[in-house]
């Protein structure tokens, strides 16, 4: 949901060499933010089972979970183009880029935040993201001059120990009112809100930070290497199969499902059996640790986390190799994903009004058409989305600033 992050400048340095800076856009790196907004409308409008049963639909096991994601990742992705790619800027140059982030998500969070106010507090049609992307801009800020090894070291890290700190404190933090917070929380519950951005949230900004960071370490590699596509698509596929084949022989082949199944006197088989497949309706449990091993959608346990982020680095790696012989096709999605942040605010407001539950596979479809045809024309006439140009003039502006003041200052 950025607005310049894919694109790249060319450079050559002094003595010469042709710097691998950004250079244009990366139409794969639109193409998959495209695919997460794909997913997310097909989550938002399409049910999460077939009706009359508890048999997930096809959507569900395709996209929950996985869309945000692929949303964060693609996200730290963008945040690694324009602070470099493969040569992270120093100096003046980077905090200009860290004050250009910081504008951006201040303004994203309050888009987010104004949103709330449309959406019904008690089961909303949709959870927006955009707080919680706004928190992750701001925490990616201290990531950014990271090397690979250091950020995969920090992604690891975050996707272990993030959902144990969760599972150790998230009873003891205060409880949020709403999904979809406003401003009015900042006043009203300011911990709550807190505590709902970073830990106990749909879209937790520390659980969230191992796909950030992820995705600013992929964007710090060669993206145009068919080695390095491969690689990511093999190492996602790899990492998501072995975090969900050790999460399920956890789970049914020791005592972990049955240890869960009697540790709260109330839960029926088939709320369990739910729970493994849905994800939690509410807070995970946190009486047992045997909790953490479910790897369900937004369960945002370690294993949920390694699986959506397994899932994510592989679908960007075969959008990078799809694009290499077939890009002319991924032009709707990267299209609609070069203006995500317009389309999914627009798709949020639709939602508030509640007139989808009727026909929801008919306003899914008529969303994603209606979606990939204004943004074909849209950036055929204007370029960038209406939305994104604001947040990239406002970001801009913060650059440009810092940078200006660094000249008048001295050399940096």
């Amino acid at each position: 949901m950025d607005d310049r992050s894919t694109h790249r400048r060319a450079q050559t340095p002094a003595d010469g060499r042709a710097a691998r800076r950004p250079t244009g856009r990366v139409p794969a790196v639109d193409a998959a933010r495209g695919l997460a907004l794909v997913g997310l409308t097909a989550i938002h409008f399409l049910p999460a089972a077939y009706e009359g049963t508890s048999t997930p639909s096809l959507s569900w096991l395709l996209f929950a979970g996985d869309s945000a994601a692929l949303f964060a990742l693609v996200a730290g992705v963008g945040l690694a183009l324009s602070s470099g790619g493969r040569r992270p800027r120093t100096g003046r140059e980077m905090r200009a880029v860290r004050a250009g982030i910081a504008v951006r998500a201040l303004l994203v969070a309050a888009l987010g935040l104004s949103i709330g106010y449309l959406l019904p507090q008690e089961f909303p049609p949709a959870i927006s993201i955009l707080p919680a992307y706004g928190v992750f801009f701001l925490l990616s800020l201290p990531f950014l001059g990271l090397q690979v090894r250091t950020l995969l070291i920090c992604a690891g890290a975050a996707a272990v120990l993030a959902p144990l700190l969760v599972h150790a404190v998230g009873g003891r933090l205060p409880e949020y009112s709403s999904h979809n917070p406003t401003f009015a929380h900042l006043v009203t519950e300011p911990a709550a809100l807190l505590s709902q951005l970073l830990l106990t949230g749909t879209y937790p900004a520390l659980p969230y930070l191992a796909y950030l960071l992820t995705g600013i370490a992929v964007g710090r590699l060669n993206l145009n290497s068919r080695r390095v596509q491969g690689g990511l698509l093999a190492a996602g596929a790899g990492l998501a199969a072995v975090a969900k084949l050790v999460s399920w022989l956890l789970l049914y082949a020791t005592s972990g499902y049955m240890t869960l199944l009697y540790s709260i006197p109330e839960l029926t088989r088939q709320q369990l059996d739910d729970m493994i497949v849905f994800g939690p309706a509410e807070a995970l449990p946190t009486n047992s640790l045997w909790w953490q091993v479910l790897s369900a959608p937004h369960a945002n346990t370690p294993f949920s986390v390694l699986w959506s982020l397994g899932v994510a680095v592989a679908a960007v790696g075969a959008l990078l190799l799809i694009a290499r012989r077939y890009g002319a096709w991924l032009n709707p999605l990267a299209a609609v994903g070069a203006m995500t942040l317009t389309l999914y605010t627009g798709q949020l407001v639709l939602l508030s009004f509640e007139v989808h539950y009727a026909y929801p596979l008919l306003w899914c479809l008529a969303v994603l058409v209606l979606s990939v045809l204004f943004a074909l024309a849209w950036r055929h006439a204007f370029g960038q989305g209406p939305l994104e140009r604001v947040v990239s003039g406002a970001a801009g502006a913060a650059r440009r600033r810092v940078l200006a003041r660094g000249a008048a200052d001295g050399p940096a």
